[in-house]
C-alpha cells in the first residue's frame, strides 16, 4: 500500500490509499545474504539513539556535525567525530518531516502541520502549514523553505517566521506522500513538482527554469504518478533524481536561468538515487541495483544479490557505494563493479535513512532510532 494525496490549486489535501499493480500480493521473501569475506576494513566508531524514526528523516550535515531528530520531536546535533552531543531541542510534537539545517537554525514539521524552527536547540518560532509535509525543510540564506505533499512551496524568514512568498502550480491530480526534491544549487532553489525540476529565485519564488525529467505514462492518475523523489543528488553542475516508478534522470544547470535534461533512463523504483562524478546508483522496486554513467546515463552494472531487502537510498564515497537494508545490515559494494566488499550490522531494525558522510565518518539511522557511526578504511 502506498500513500498519495489529492492535489490541485485550492483543493484541501486529503490522504488517499491507492494500490499499485502487484502491491496487494505478498512481497517475495528477501534474498538470503551470502557470506562475505571482507575486502576492505571498516569499523563502528560510536552509537547514539533517538526515540524512533517513524517518519521520513533527512539527516543534515553541517560544520562537522550530524543534525538528527526522532519521532517524538527531539532534535539534536552530534559531533561527527566523537558522537558527542552539541545541543538538544524539542519540537513539541511528533514529527512528519525534518531535519533541515544551516548549522545554526534547524527546522522540522510536526504531524499537526506545525513548522518549528530552533536556534541551536532553543525553539525560535512556529507557524501552521496548510497541508501535511513529508519533505524535510531547507534552511539557507536565513530563509526556511517548505514544500507540502501538495507540492506548494513556501518561504519564511528564518529569524522571525515571517512568510515571504508562496509558489503554487497546477500539476497532476495525485502527488506522492513521501519526500520530494527541495534543495539549494548556488543561488537557486531547486524544487520538484510532479516530474518537473524547477529552478526558483529564492527571494521571490519566481521560476528561473524548468526541466521535465520524464513524461507521464499510464491510463489513469495512479499509473501516471511520477513525482521526483528526494533527496536530489548534486554533483558539480548536475542534479540527478528518480521519478517515482518511471525513470532516473540528470539535469545540467548552466547559469542562473538555464538548465537542460542531460539524460533520462526508464527505471522503476521508489527511493532516491545517490552517486558521484562518475556514477549514479539506485535500487528498483525489486531492489535490483543499477549503476549508470553520470555523464550520459549508460548502464554500467547491475546486482541482483540483494533483491527484496528494502534497500535504502545509497551513499557513494571513495571506491564504495553503501546501502542499508530491512535487517539493519549495511552493504559496502565496489563502486566500479557492484561486488560486495564488506557488510556491517546495526540493531536489526530497517535502515530508513540514506546514509550520510561528514569527513571520514558515515552515519546510518535505523527505524528503532539507532544512530550508528562507521568509519570505512
Amino acid at each position: 500500500m502506498r500513500k498519495f494525496v489529492l492535489g490541485g490549486a485550492g483543493v484541501l489535501a486529503a490522504l488517499l490509499v491507492a494500490v499499485l499493480a502487484g502491491c496487494a500480493a505478498d512481497k517475495p521473501k528477501p534474498t538470503e545474504l551470502d557470506k562475505v569475506s571482507p575486502q576492505i576494513a571498516g569499523r563502528q566508531v560510536w552509537t547514539a539513539r533517538v526515540d524512533s524514526v517513524q517518519f521520513p528523516l533527512a539527516v543534515a550535515v553541517r560544520d562537522g556535525a550530524f543534525i538528527v531528530a526522532g519521532t517524538d520531536g527531539t532534535v539534536l546535533s552530534l559531533d561527527a567525530q566523537s558522537g558527542g552531543e552539541q545541543w538538544r531541542g524539542q519540537a513539541g510534537g511528533r514529527l512528519s518531516a525534518g531535519v533541515g539545517s544551516d548549522g545554526r537554525y534547524a527546522a522540522v514539521v510536526t504531524t499537526e502541520n506545525e513548522l518549528v524552527v530552533l536556534d541551536k536547540g532553543a525553539k525560535l518560532w512556529t507557524t501552521r502549514l496548510a497541508s501535511r509535509t513529508a519533505t524535510a525543510p531547507l534552511v539557507a540564506g536565513e530563509r526556511v523553505f517548505v514544500m507540502g505533499v501538495d507540492r506548494i512551496v513556501h518561504a519564511f524568514d528564518a529569524i522571525d517566521g515571517r512568510r515571504l512568498w508562496k509558489l503554487e502550480r497546477t500539476g497532476e491530480a495525485l502527488t506522492l506522500a513521501q519526500p520530494g526534491v527541495l534543495a539549494a544549487y548556488k543561488n537557486t532553489l531547486v524544487a520538484g513538482v510532479g516530474a518537473v525540476m524547477l529552478g526558483l529565485d529564492p527571494t521571490t519564488g519566481s521560476v528561473r527554469w524548468e526541466v521535465p525529467v520524464t513524461s507521464p505514462r499510464g491510463t489513469n492518475e495512479v499509473e501516471r504518478l511520477n513525482d521526483l523523489v528526494g533527496p536530489v543528488l548534486r554533483v558539480g553542475d548536475t542534479l540527478c533524481a528518480r521519478a517515482f516508478q518511471t525513470a532516473v534522470g540528470c539535469v545540467a544547470v548552466s547559469g542562473a536561468d538555464r538548465a537542460t535534461l542531460r539524460w533520462s533512463r526508464i527505471a522503476g523504483g521508489q527511493r532516491a538515487v545517490g552517486g558521484d562524478a562518475d556514477y549514479v546508483f539506485g535500487a528498483d522496486a525489486s531492489d535490483r541495483l543499477s549503476a549508470w554513467r553520470a555523464g550520459a546515463g549508460e548502464l554500467v552494472w547491475t546486482n541482483e544479490r540483494l533483491l527484496y531487502r528494502a534497500l535504502s537510498a545509497p551513499l557513494s564515497a571513495g571506491k564504495t557505494v553503501m546501502f542499508g537494508d530491512l535487517e539493519g545490515q549495511v552493504h559496502f559494494l565496489g563502486r566500479d563493479d557492484g561486488k560486495t566488499l564488506l557488510r556491517l550490522p546495526t540493531d536489526g531494525s530497517p535502515v530508513v535513512v540514506q546514509p550520510v558522510l561528514s569527513g571520514s565518518t558515515m552515519l546510518v539511522v535505523t527505524r528503532n532510532g539507532g544512530l550508528f557511526a562507521f568509519r570505512p578504511e
